[in-house]
């Protein structure tokens, strides 16, 4: 069976609990979702963020979110973005939208620089931007550039949080003071439900306006497990320590393999290597992981953190290229 380090999923499985309370959502599912477990959900996820729950918009996973976002606001502005980066957008978006502007993030550092937002919120503009960046794993944002953004009235922000919990930076404090602002964020990675799809958005004043909540979408396994899981989030964070602590140990196991690796922030590691066939050979040792020639460049690659006996069996996988690396 082949170890799948593509996806970015937790490698933990959730606690029983949480496991019983999905469940036990089975047996109703010949019915919609109940308010009652849809606004108990909505007011766990604000103490959990500290945040007022009517800020709080639900969702079947943050990438229909993003979508919908997308096509809600792309119309008459630009659309500003960056490359690399996972974000859909739909035709019918860019045919509403003025233009889009992807900004390219260059090895080696990946840093985003300022100058190439600002210098384009001459007009209505949506930005939306990942932090930590995925796949690089880069912080781009700071406080700074943030409110640089949102104090210009042509700007709506959306900042996609789906690795909070590893980076441990967000700007959810913001959102009071910004209306122009949002935050995308997920049940999938750190709580380790990715197979129910569980996603939420923190919305600025201007978002709450514009956008309308679809809360019957959500399953109730979905919502009695998202509860079960914030009534007790303990092992979230216990989970999250063991991942970091993983990604630390096998990035220094990389550099040791004289393996270029770059240091992220995210349950994931971004690798390089020109080695002819790497991919295939490293599928070949019974290993997946995300060849990202497709969407930016060639020879990079994205592993995410699994077990520590996963990640040592893609560390077994490649240490022959170390060699090669070294010729």
């Amino acid at each position: 069976m082949l170890i799948n380090l593509q996806l970015n999923e937790s490698p933990f499985s959730p606690p029983q609990n949480v496991v019983d309370a999905a469940k036990k959502g089975l047996k109703n599912i010949n019915r919609y979702s109940e308010l009652e477990y849809l606004n108990e959900l909505k007011q766990l996820l604000a103490d959990y963020n500290d945040i007022a729950p009517q800020r709080i918009t639900l969702s079947p996973g943050s990438d229909l979110l993003l979508r919908n976002i997308i096509d809600s606001f792309s119309k008459n502005r630009k659309i500003i973005t960056i490359n690399p980066s996972f974000f859909s957008i739909s035709h019918q978006a860019l045919k509403l939208a003025k233009k889009l502007i992807k900004i390219q993030l260059v090895p080696q550092n990946f840093a985003l620089k300022p100058e190439l937002i600002l210098s384009e919120l001459d007009g209505p503009t949506l930005i939306i931007l990942d932090n930590p960046n995925n796949p690089t794993g880069t912080i781009l944002l700071d406080e700074n550039l943030i409110e640089n953004i949102l104090q210009n009235p042509n700007s709506v922000l959306l900042v996609d949080e789906a690795y909070f919990e590893f980076s441990k930076q967000t700007f959810a404090g913001l959102i009071e003071q910004y209306p122009n602002l949002a935050i995308l964020r997920t049940m999938d990675k750190a709580f380790s439900l990715a197979g129910l799809r569980l996603g939420y958005l923190l919305a600025g004043d201007f978002f709450r306006a514009n956008f309308l909540d679809f809360p019957k979408f959500l399953s109730v396994p979905a919502l009695l497990a998202g509860i079960e899981a914030l009534k007790n989030p303990e092992y979230v964070f216990e989970n999250v320590e063991k991942i970091i602590a993983e990604r630390e140990r096998v990035q220094e196991e990389l550099h040791k393999l004289n393996i270029e690796v770059f240091p992220g922030k995210g349950n994931f590691l971004l690798i390089k290597s020109d080695a002819p066939d790497f991919e295939q050979k490293i599928v070949e040792s019974g290993v997946l992981i995300r060849s990202l020639s497709e969407e930016w460049l060639s020879d990079f690659y994205r592993v995410s953190i699994g077990l520590p006996k996963e990640n040592d069996a893609f560390l077994s996988a490649i240490s022959p290229f170390s060699l090669s690396h070294q010729a």
